[in-house]
Protein backbone atom coordinates (compact mmCIF):
# COMPACT_ATOMS: atom_id res chain seq x y z
CA UNK A 1 0.00 0.00 0.00
CA UNK A 2 1.52 3.58 -1.12
CA UNK A 3 1.58 5.95 1.31
CA UNK A 4 -1.51 7.92 -0.08
CA UNK A 5 -3.96 5.09 0.61
CA UNK A 6 -2.36 4.43 4.42
CA UNK A 7 -4.45 6.54 6.44
CA UNK A 8 -2.05 5.25 9.36
CA UNK A 9 1.10 6.46 8.11
CA UNK A 10 -0.61 9.98 7.23
CA UNK A 11 -1.91 10.37 10.82
CA UNK A 12 1.38 9.36 11.99
CA UNK A 13 2.99 11.74 10.19
CA UNK A 14 0.38 14.44 11.72
CA UNK A 15 1.72 13.44 15.20
CA UNK A 16 5.36 13.49 14.32
CA UNK A 17 4.73 17.08 13.24
CA UNK A 18 3.33 18.43 16.58
CA UNK A 19 5.36 18.99 19.57
CA UNK A 20 5.26 17.64 22.60
CA UNK A 21 2.86 14.52 20.80
CA UNK A 22 6.43 12.01 21.20
CA UNK A 23 8.40 12.00 24.04
CA UNK A 24 11.71 9.93 23.74
CA UNK A 25 13.27 7.97 26.40
CA UNK A 26 16.12 6.38 24.64
CA UNK A 27 17.40 4.95 20.90
CA UNK A 28 14.64 2.37 21.37
CA UNK A 29 11.97 3.41 23.48
CA UNK A 30 9.21 5.82 23.08
CA UNK A 31 6.02 7.34 24.28
CA UNK A 32 3.29 8.46 22.09
CA UNK A 33 0.30 10.41 23.14
CA UNK A 34 -3.00 9.24 21.94
CA UNK A 35 -4.86 11.60 19.70
CA UNK A 36 -8.38 9.95 20.65
CA UNK A 37 -7.90 9.52 24.66
CA UNK A 38 -5.98 11.14 27.93
CA UNK A 39 -3.20 8.15 27.29
CA UNK A 40 0.36 7.31 25.93
CA UNK A 41 1.42 4.53 24.56
CA UNK A 42 4.64 2.94 24.31
CA UNK A 43 6.56 2.51 20.93
CA UNK A 44 9.43 -0.13 21.55
CA UNK A 45 12.06 -1.40 19.09
CA UNK A 46 12.62 -5.18 18.97
CA UNK A 47 14.72 -7.62 16.76
CA UNK A 48 11.40 -7.69 14.95
CA UNK A 49 11.04 -4.18 14.29
CA UNK A 50 8.83 -1.62 16.04
CA UNK A 51 6.09 -2.81 18.75
CA UNK A 52 3.50 -0.42 20.37
CA UNK A 53 0.47 -1.47 22.62
CA UNK A 54 -1.97 0.22 21.42
CA UNK A 55 -5.02 -2.19 20.24
CA UNK A 56 -4.19 -1.40 16.61
CA UNK A 57 -1.01 -3.02 17.22
CA UNK A 58 -1.52 -5.65 20.03
CA UNK A 59 -4.97 -7.04 18.78
CA UNK A 60 -4.70 -6.46 14.74
CA UNK A 61 -0.84 -6.76 14.28
CA UNK A 62 -0.96 -3.55 12.23
CA UNK A 63 1.81 -0.90 11.91
CA UNK A 64 -0.07 1.75 13.61
CA UNK A 65 0.16 5.70 13.44
CA UNK A 66 2.36 5.81 16.92
CA UNK A 67 4.82 3.57 14.85
CA UNK A 68 4.45 5.53 11.94
CA UNK A 69 5.05 8.65 13.93
CA UNK A 70 8.09 7.11 15.99
CA UNK A 71 9.74 6.21 12.21
CA UNK A 72 9.17 9.87 10.85
CA UNK A 73 10.17 11.53 13.79
CA UNK A 74 13.49 9.63 13.35
CA UNK A 75 13.88 10.22 9.71
CA UNK A 76 13.10 13.57 10.70
CA UNK A 77 16.21 14.15 13.20
CA UNK A 78 18.75 12.27 10.45
CA UNK A 79 17.69 14.74 8.17
CA UNK A 80 18.07 17.79 10.38
CA UNK A 81 21.55 16.36 11.55
CA UNK A 82 22.47 15.46 8.09
CA UNK A 83 21.48 18.96 6.69
CA UNK A 84 24.22 20.50 8.78
CA UNK A 85 26.65 18.05 9.01
CA UNK A 86 30.59 18.97 9.22
CA UNK A 87 33.09 16.45 7.62
CA UNK A 88 36.85 17.07 8.46
CA UNK A 89 38.68 15.30 5.37
CA UNK A 90 42.28 14.28 5.69
CA UNK A 91 44.52 16.96 4.09
CA UNK A 92 46.14 16.02 0.83
CA UNK A 93 49.62 17.81 0.94
CA UNK A 94 50.42 17.86 -2.47
CA UNK A 95 49.73 21.81 -2.39
CA UNK A 96 50.71 25.20 -0.59
CA UNK A 97 49.55 24.96 2.88
CA UNK A 98 49.60 28.70 2.37
CA UNK A 99 47.49 29.35 -1.11
CA UNK A 100 47.10 26.11 -2.01
CA UNK A 101 49.14 26.58 -5.04
CA UNK A 102 50.96 23.95 -7.28
CA UNK A 103 53.01 26.34 -8.34
CA UNK A 104 56.15 25.90 -6.14
CA UNK A 105 59.69 24.33 -6.23
CA UNK A 106 62.13 22.18 -3.81
CA UNK A 107 64.49 24.30 -1.37
CA UNK A 108 66.96 22.69 0.59
CA UNK A 109 66.59 20.07 3.32
CA UNK A 110 66.67 20.66 6.81
CA UNK A 111 68.24 18.27 9.39
CA UNK A 112 67.92 17.37 12.35
CA UNK A 113 68.49 13.81 13.92
CA UNK A 114 65.69 12.21 13.43
CA UNK A 115 65.88 12.60 9.48
CA UNK A 116 65.68 14.64 6.70
CA UNK A 117 63.16 17.16 6.13
CA UNK A 118 62.92 18.54 2.74
CA UNK A 119 61.56 22.11 2.12
CA UNK A 120 59.84 23.64 -0.45
CA UNK A 121 58.89 27.48 -2.05
CA UNK A 122 55.87 28.85 -3.03
CA UNK A 123 56.10 30.96 -6.13
CA UNK A 124 52.81 32.30 -5.67
CA UNK A 125 52.63 33.67 -2.07
CA UNK A 126 56.56 33.17 -1.71
CA UNK A 127 56.62 31.59 1.72
CA UNK A 128 58.26 28.52 2.62
CA UNK A 129 56.78 25.14 3.85
CA UNK A 130 57.26 21.05 4.09
CA UNK A 131 54.61 18.57 3.25
CA UNK A 132 54.27 18.59 7.69
CA UNK A 133 51.30 20.64 8.30
CA UNK A 134 50.99 20.81 12.18
CA UNK A 135 53.64 19.18 13.14
CA UNK A 136 56.74 21.98 11.37
CA UNK A 137 59.83 22.35 13.83
CA UNK A 138 58.95 18.91 15.78
CA UNK A 139 61.70 16.54 16.18
CA UNK A 140 59.46 13.35 16.34
CA UNK A 141 57.35 12.33 13.83
CA UNK A 142 53.31 12.95 13.89
CA UNK A 143 52.64 9.17 13.75
CA UNK A 144 54.61 9.12 17.45
CA UNK A 145 53.02 12.45 18.88
CA UNK A 146 49.93 10.98 18.38
CA UNK A 147 49.95 7.94 19.09
CA UNK A 148 51.82 9.07 22.35
CA UNK A 149 48.56 11.61 22.84
CA UNK A 150 46.37 8.15 22.24
CA UNK A 151 48.04 6.35 24.95
CA UNK A 152 47.99 9.27 26.97
CA UNK A 153 44.27 9.67 27.08
CA UNK A 154 43.77 6.03 27.23
CA UNK A 155 45.22 5.61 30.64
CA UNK A 156 49.19 5.59 30.47
CA UNK A 157 51.24 7.81 32.44
CA UNK A 158 54.29 9.88 30.89
CA UNK A 159 56.45 7.99 32.29
CA UNK A 160 55.31 5.03 30.80
CA UNK A 161 54.72 6.61 27.39
CA UNK A 162 58.09 7.51 27.59
CA UNK A 163 59.27 4.36 28.14
CA UNK A 164 56.95 2.72 25.21
CA UNK A 165 58.95 5.44 22.84
CA UNK A 166 62.24 4.03 24.01
CA UNK A 167 61.32 0.71 22.81
CA UNK A 168 60.33 2.45 19.48
CA UNK A 169 64.27 4.15 19.14
CA UNK A 170 62.80 7.60 20.42
CA UNK A 171 64.32 9.28 23.32
CA UNK A 172 62.35 12.47 24.61
CA UNK A 173 61.89 13.26 28.26
CA UNK A 174 58.43 12.77 30.00
CA UNK A 175 58.14 16.48 29.60
CA UNK A 176 58.17 16.48 26.29
CA UNK A 177 55.70 14.37 25.74
CA UNK A 178 53.50 16.45 28.10
CA UNK A 179 54.69 19.58 25.92
CA UNK A 180 53.21 17.79 23.06
CA UNK A 181 49.95 17.08 24.49
CA UNK A 182 49.08 20.51 25.79
CA UNK A 183 50.39 22.39 22.36
CA UNK A 184 47.67 19.98 19.90
CA UNK A 185 45.44 20.26 22.63
CA UNK A 186 45.24 24.16 22.87
CA UNK A 187 45.20 24.00 18.78
CA UNK A 188 42.52 21.22 18.55
CA UNK A 189 40.15 22.95 20.97
CA UNK A 190 40.06 26.84 19.21
CA UNK A 191 39.48 24.98 16.22
CA UNK A 192 36.83 22.56 17.43
CA UNK A 193 35.29 25.16 18.97
CA UNK A 194 34.04 26.52 16.11
CA UNK A 195 31.85 23.30 15.14
CA UNK A 196 28.53 23.37 16.16
CA UNK A 197 27.54 19.58 16.95
CA UNK A 198 23.83 18.14 15.63
CA UNK A 199 23.18 16.88 19.61
CA UNK A 200 19.97 15.68 20.70
CA UNK A 201 16.96 17.50 22.82
CA UNK A 202 17.86 15.09 26.26
CA UNK A 203 20.83 16.39 28.29
CA UNK A 204 22.02 15.29 31.61
CA UNK A 205 24.56 16.67 34.27
CA UNK A 206 26.66 15.61 37.30
CA UNK A 207 29.54 16.53 39.06
CA UNK A 208 32.34 14.35 40.24
CA UNK A 209 35.25 15.12 42.78
CA UNK A 210 38.63 15.18 41.74
CA UNK A 211 42.22 16.23 44.13
CA UNK A 212 43.92 18.92 42.35
CA UNK A 213 46.77 19.52 44.00
CA UNK A 214 45.66 17.04 47.31
CA UNK A 215 42.43 19.39 47.43
CA UNK A 216 39.06 18.23 46.36
CA UNK A 217 37.03 20.21 43.60
CA UNK A 218 34.44 19.21 42.07
CA UNK A 219 33.91 18.82 37.71
CA UNK A 220 30.60 19.50 36.47
CA UNK A 221 30.02 18.07 33.26
CA UNK A 222 27.01 18.14 31.48
CA UNK A 223 26.13 15.58 27.95
CA UNK A 224 23.63 14.77 25.71
CA UNK A 225 21.50 11.99 26.32
CA UNK A 226 21.61 10.84 22.38
CA UNK A 227 25.06 11.66 20.95
CA UNK A 228 27.26 11.03 24.30
CA UNK A 229 28.71 14.27 23.32
CA UNK A 230 30.25 15.97 26.02
CA UNK A 231 29.10 19.61 25.68
CA UNK A 232 30.21 21.56 28.36
CA UNK A 233 32.57 21.23 31.39
CA UNK A 234 33.76 23.66 34.91
CA UNK A 235 35.78 22.91 37.61
CA UNK A 236 34.49 24.40 41.09
CA UNK A 237 35.85 25.06 44.37
CA UNK A 238 32.72 23.15 45.93
CA UNK A 239 29.52 21.32 45.17
CA UNK A 240 26.99 22.84 47.39
CA UNK A 241 26.48 26.41 46.39
CA UNK A 242 28.63 26.01 43.35
CA UNK A 243 26.54 28.32 40.84
CA UNK A 244 26.02 26.29 37.34
CA UNK A 245 24.98 28.94 35.49
CA UNK A 246 28.01 29.26 33.26
CA UNK A 247 28.12 25.21 32.52
CA UNK A 248 24.22 25.62 31.27
CA UNK A 249 25.41 29.47 29.14
CA UNK A 250 28.61 26.96 28.37
CA UNK A 251 26.41 24.64 26.61
CA UNK A 252 23.92 26.71 25.03
CA UNK A 253 26.66 28.70 22.81
CA UNK A 254 28.36 25.54 21.93
CA UNK A 255 25.47 23.93 20.80
CA UNK A 256 23.22 26.88 19.64
CA UNK A 257 20.23 25.95 20.83
CA UNK A 258 18.80 24.24 24.59
CA UNK A 259 17.57 20.65 26.01
CA UNK A 260 14.16 19.94 26.12
CA UNK A 261 14.36 17.53 28.69
CA UNK A 262 17.11 18.10 31.46
CA UNK A 263 17.86 15.66 33.95
CA UNK A 264 20.25 16.16 37.10
CA UNK A 265 20.53 14.90 40.75
CA UNK A 266 18.92 16.57 43.50
CA UNK A 267 21.56 19.64 43.78
CA UNK A 268 20.13 23.18 44.25
CA UNK A 269 22.75 24.79 42.13
CA UNK A 270 21.36 22.78 38.97
CA UNK A 271 17.80 23.57 39.99
CA UNK A 272 18.37 27.38 40.31
CA UNK A 273 20.55 27.53 36.97
CA UNK A 274 18.08 25.67 35.02
CA UNK A 275 15.50 28.38 35.77
CA UNK A 276 17.32 31.25 34.84
CA UNK A 277 19.09 29.86 31.63
CA UNK A 278 16.21 27.38 30.51
CA UNK A 279 12.98 28.86 31.69
CA UNK A 280 12.57 32.10 32.39
CA UNK A 281 14.69 33.54 29.28
CA UNK A 282 12.67 31.45 27.19
CA UNK A 283 8.88 31.41 26.99
CA UNK A 284 7.84 29.39 24.34
CA UNK A 285 9.18 26.43 24.64
CA UNK A 286 10.74 25.44 28.49
CA UNK A 287 12.98 23.10 29.29
CA UNK A 288 11.44 20.51 31.46
CA UNK A 289 14.18 20.06 34.56
CA UNK A 290 13.55 16.15 36.17
CA UNK A 291 16.03 16.46 39.16
CA UNK A 292 13.92 13.36 41.77
CA UNK A 293 15.78 10.84 39.93
CA UNK A 294 16.11 7.02 40.54
CA UNK A 295 17.96 3.95 40.25
CA UNK A 296 16.06 2.53 37.70
CA UNK A 297 13.43 3.50 34.67
CA UNK A 298 13.60 6.03 32.92
CA UNK A 299 14.06 8.84 35.60
CA UNK A 300 18.10 7.83 36.26
CA UNK A 301 20.79 9.50 35.91
CA UNK A 302 23.59 6.15 34.92
CA UNK A 303 24.49 7.48 31.64
CA UNK A 304 26.11 10.02 33.28
CA UNK A 305 27.25 8.25 36.14
CA UNK A 306 28.75 5.83 33.51
CA UNK A 307 30.71 9.38 32.18
CA UNK A 308 32.02 10.34 35.85
CA UNK A 309 33.61 6.57 36.13
CA UNK A 310 35.04 6.96 32.86
CA UNK A 311 36.80 10.26 33.89
CA UNK A 312 37.88 8.93 37.19
CA UNK A 313 39.76 5.95 35.97
CA UNK A 314 41.43 8.37 34.21
CA UNK A 315 42.10 10.68 36.91
CA UNK A 316 43.57 8.28 39.33
CA UNK A 317 46.37 6.93 37.09
CA UNK A 318 47.95 10.82 37.52
CA UNK A 319 47.40 9.93 41.06
CA UNK A 320 45.46 13.84 41.48
CA UNK A 321 45.73 16.77 38.65
CA UNK A 322 48.34 19.51 39.27
CA UNK A 323 46.35 22.57 38.23
CA UNK A 324 42.50 23.86 37.75
CA UNK A 325 42.88 24.13 33.91
CA UNK A 326 45.20 21.40 33.41
CA UNK A 327 45.36 20.10 29.96
CA UNK A 328 43.56 16.59 30.98
CA UNK A 329 40.16 18.30 31.21
CA UNK A 330 40.18 19.88 27.68
CA UNK A 331 42.20 16.76 26.30
CA UNK A 332 39.87 14.22 27.73
CA UNK A 333 36.73 16.11 26.59
CA UNK A 334 38.47 16.29 22.83
CA UNK A 335 39.40 12.14 23.21
CA UNK A 336 35.95 11.32 24.20
CA UNK A 337 34.13 13.39 21.87
CA UNK A 338 36.05 12.97 18.66
CA UNK A 339 38.53 9.95 18.82
CA UNK A 340 36.77 7.40 21.62
CA UNK A 341 34.63 4.66 19.81
CA UNK A 342 32.17 4.08 22.07
CA UNK A 343 29.90 0.72 22.36
CA UNK A 344 26.60 2.08 23.27
CA UNK A 345 27.51 3.96 19.68
CA UNK A 346 27.62 1.06 17.85
CA UNK A 347 32.04 1.50 17.85
CA UNK A 348 31.07 5.07 16.52
CA UNK A 349 32.43 8.36 18.38
CA UNK A 350 29.52 11.17 19.75
CA UNK A 351 31.23 13.36 17.25
CA UNK A 352 29.93 11.05 14.05
CA UNK A 353 26.54 10.71 16.37
CA UNK A 354 26.43 14.50 16.16
CA UNK A 355 27.01 15.20 12.61
CA UNK A 356 30.86 15.69 12.62
CA UNK A 357 32.69 13.39 10.96
CA UNK A 358 36.34 12.95 10.70
CA UNK A 359 37.63 11.19 7.69
CA UNK A 360 41.42 9.02 8.10
CA UNK A 361 42.59 6.46 9.89
CA UNK A 362 45.00 8.62 12.48
CA UNK A 363 42.18 10.95 13.47
CA UNK A 364 44.82 13.13 15.72
CA UNK A 365 46.21 13.95 12.15
CA UNK A 366 43.52 14.78 10.60
CA UNK A 367 41.96 17.59 13.73
CA UNK A 368 45.67 18.41 14.32
CA UNK A 369 46.35 19.24 10.47
CA UNK A 370 42.90 21.12 9.60
CA UNK A 371 43.57 23.39 13.05
CA UNK A 372 46.63 23.95 12.03
CA UNK A 373 45.97 25.10 8.75
CA UNK A 374 42.84 26.74 10.25
CA UNK A 375 45.23 28.96 12.45
CA UNK A 376 47.15 30.24 9.21
CA UNK A 377 43.99 31.27 7.68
Amino acid sequence: MDKENNPREQRGIEIAKKQDQIKRLDESTYKVKSQNYVRTYNVISTEQGWICDCPDHTYRHLCCKHIHAVEFSIKMRERVRKENSVTIDQIELSTCPNCESVNFIKKGIRHNKHGDIQRYACKDCKKWFNFNLGFERMRATPQIITSAMQLYFTGESLRGIQKFLRLQGIEVSHQTIHNWIKKYTKLMKSYLDKIVPQVGDKWRADEVYVKIKGDLKYLFALCDDETKFWISKEVADRKQGHDARGLLQQAKQVTQTKPRVFITDGLQSYQIASQKEFWAQDKGQRTTHIRHIHLTGDMNNNAQERFNGEFRDREKVMRGIKKMDSVMFDGYQIYHNYIRQHMSLNNQTPADKAGIKIKGNNKWITLIQNASKNEIK
